[in-house]
């Protein structure tokens, strides 16, 4: 079966090991998707992550990190741009997620970066995704 949205299938994949407690989860690779999990390693959303390769095919190994108190440390994850509607904005009209509190990944012309970065840098791009 064919994904249409590889990067939504991936943050679905990570929301759900966190519900379920996981330890690992396991992602086919590209290099948005590393960007991505480099991304939630450096904000403090995941223990680590390592590039494997199994029976040929090469994929990315996401350890999820937990907090004694609340489950999961990623309570939330969400695609904002999708296939059929992509949304694009400006450093000067960067969103904030819960007030500064989450991290919002951007795809900008430097690469893809978080949002507060990309409004240091005064430039815009389009919107993954936020977390939090």
């Amino acid at each position: 079966m064919s994904v249409s949205d590889p990067i939504a299938d991936m943050l679905t994949k990570i929301r759900n090991a966190g519900m379920a407690k996981h330890e690992k989860v396991d992602i086919p690779t590209s290099k948005l998707k590393l960007e991505i999990v480099k991304i939630l390693k450096i904000e403090g959303y995941i223990k680590n992550f390592k590039k494997v390769n199994q029976d040929g095919i090469n994929i990315i190994r996401v350890f999820m990190k937990y907090d004694e108190e609340t489950g999961p440390v990623i309570h939330g994850i969400e695609k904002i741009s999708k296939p059929g509607r992509r949304v694009y904005t400006g450093y000067k009209k960067m969103p904030r997620v819960y007030n500064g509190y989450g991290t919002l990944i951007v795809s900008t012309s430097i690469g893809v970066t978080t949002g507060r970065k990309a409004a240091e840098k005064k430039v815009g791009g389009e919107i993954i995704c936020t977390v939090w």
